[in-house]
């Protein structure tokens, strides 16, 4: 397998009043293609903050990321955008979909920003809503959707490029276990078919024994369990 992501002396302060606050350093991660993995840990320690340092949503203090070999915060903000947008898909916990717009738009929207024309990206949205089981609630705006909907709505936002990494944070986090564990199945199961890389940031056990491999952040460190 080839190595899809690498993080390398990662490290990342904010600034505050008096000094800064360091939320890590010095630290290390890799996953390869088709590895799938849980990062754990207390609430603040930092596991947001690794993800969105992986999928170049905020830039590190110190440190760098590698993209399937590219070292994204070398790119310029143009190019790094494009990159985001092709190569990386993004989970969250409250969904973010777009209230306005129905679920085939919603999926589409990342299409579109890629520059593909409209009909083609909803024909592409339309596709990868099926696979998500989401085939009769194309039309359907978020209110209209359950939680669990609109969670496989969001994930098939983030697929619908096909990206080579995917970054979940607390992906079942706004739902209930019975609901949370049937997106987190499906999650796995398209991680499986599609060979993409992924990152699952989660306080949960149930759903860290979904992952191959699974890290603890404590104290700054980053370390691996299994």
């Amino acid at each position: 397998m080839s190595e899809i992501v690498r993080a390398s002396a990662l490290g990342k302060s904010y600034p505050l009043p008096k000094g800064s606050l360091r939320v890590f350093s010095g630290l290390d991660f890799s996953l390869e293609d088709g590895d799938i993995a849980a990062v754990m840990g207390v609430s603040g320690v930092g596991k947001t903050t690794l993800l969105n340092l992986l999928g170049a949503l905020d830039r590190p203090t110190e440190g760098t990321v590698e993209l399937e070999g590219v070292d994204l915060f070398s790119l310029k903000w143009r190019e790094l955008a494009r990159v985001r947008n092709r190569k990386i898909g993004f989970v969250f916990q409250f969904f973010h979909l777009l209230p306005e717009f129905t679920a085939v738009e919603n999926v589409a929207i990342p299409v579109m920003m890629g520059g593909l024309g409209r009909a083609e990206a909803l024909a592409r949205a339309r596709t990868v809503l099926v696979e998500v089981g989401l085939a009769d609630k194309t039309p359907f705006r978020p209110a209209q959707l359950s939680g669990g909907e609109m969670q496989r709505v969001a994930i098939a936002r983030a697929l619908v490029n096909a990206p080579r990494l995917l970054l979940a944070d607390e992906p079942t986090g706004n739902l209930d276990w019975k609901t949370g564990e049937l997106v987190l199945r499906l999650l796995c199961d398209l991680q499986v078919r599609r060979k993409f890389a992924a990152v699952i940031v989660t306080h949960n056990e149930k759903v860290a024994a979904y992952c191959r491999k699974v890290f603890v952040m404590d104290k700054g460190e980053l370390k691996r369990l299994a």
